[in-house]
């Protein structure tokens, strides 16, 4: 198994083998995740938008609000996962609609799922991001600070609230507020590596804006992490522990990679190019992953290097 999909033993399993929900299992993280609970003996539900073809699957439609709760019964765990891709395409009013619906409606219908069961699940996961923060800046922040300004941070505060029945229903809750996911299979990174493999990387705009980075390996054991402990609840920032420059990160591509790094993209290009997606590829999040340090759990990956290294 490769080290992206791999669970790092921070937040093993142990004891008998759990039935969880994923909702968004297909997608970059939810698949390492199933993966790796899969691997340890575990029994994964995955939400599926087409009729069920096992008892393994549950029907639901995350835009429209509708989830088979029946089949939620008996799941110790229940995390969501999903949603439209933030950097799939320019974010016209169109497609921010799409991105709010499906997070919001999606994680509505599962809140209220879990409130409405008579044997609830142990614990909610439900996906954030460090959107949540806006720009930052030089100035770094942890789980204490408050949500930022723009589409992005109000979209992460609605959604974390449509979680609210769960905790209402007293079911332990959890944010995992992810970074920029170190991965060749998909998300901002996974775009990155083929440009760098044909030396065409370079550093985006003046390169000062901070990335708050996690290797897949590393989300992944996060996340299991903040399912297996049930004194954690809340927001957790799920990034390595120190954030990066762009530059940095470009310069980190090149010596992983032994690829030249020429070719800086002016900001003028990314925004004519990009829209309104351009000011999160612009903009500075120092993100630190406070609450999940005082937790005890420790990155396999921290530093930016090791998380490409691992990547590949």
């Amino acid at each position: 198994m490769d080290d992206e999909e791999m669970d790092g033993g921070r937040g093993g399993a142990g004891g008998r083998g759990r039935r969880i929900a994923v909702a968004g299992a297909s997608g970059l993280i939810g698949g390492a995740l199933t993966r790796s609970l899969t691997a340890d003996g575990h029994e994964v539900v995955r939400l599926v938008r087409r009729d069920p073809r096992g008892p393994d699957e549950v029907r639901w439609d995350p835009e429209a609000g509708r989830v088979d709760a029946a089949g939620l019964d008996g799941c110790d765990a229940v995390v969501n996962l999903a949603g439209a891709g933030i950097g799939d395409r320019r974010w016209t009013d169109a497609y921010k609609t799409r991105l709010r619906s499906s997070r919001v409606h999606g994680t509505t219908a599962l809140a209220e799922a879990v409130a409405s069961l008579e044997r609830p699940p142990e614990v909610f996961l439900n996906g954030s991001a460090i959107g949540y923060y806006g720009e930052t800046g030089d100035r770094a922040v942890d789980e204490d600070a408050p949500p930022g300004e723009g589409f992005l941070p109000a979209l992460c505060v609605e959604w974390e609230a449509a979680a609210e029945p769960a905790r209402q229903a007293g079911v332990r809750t959890v944010f995992a507020r992810t970074g920029l996911v170190v991965a060749r299979g998909g998300g901002a990174w996974g775009r990155l590596f083929p440009l760098f493999r044909a030396g065409l990387g370079g550093r985006l705009g003046d390169g000062s804006q901070y990335w708050s980075f996690v290797a897949l390996h590393d989300e992944v054991a996060a996340l299991r992490h903040l399912l297996e402990r049930a004194d954690l609840s809340g927001p957790f920032n799920v990034t390595a522990p120190d954030p990066v420059t762009n530059r940095e990160v470009t310069a980190a591509m090149g010596r992983v990679l032994r690829r030249p790094t020429p070719f800086p993209v002016p900001a003028p290009v990314l925004r004519a190019v990009l829209g309104e997606l351009a000011g999160d590829v612009l903009g500075s999040a120092r993100v630190r992953p406070a609450r999940l340090l005082g937790s005890d759990f420790r990155f396999a990956f921290p530093a930016v290097d090791d998380a490409i290294r691992a990547a590949l």
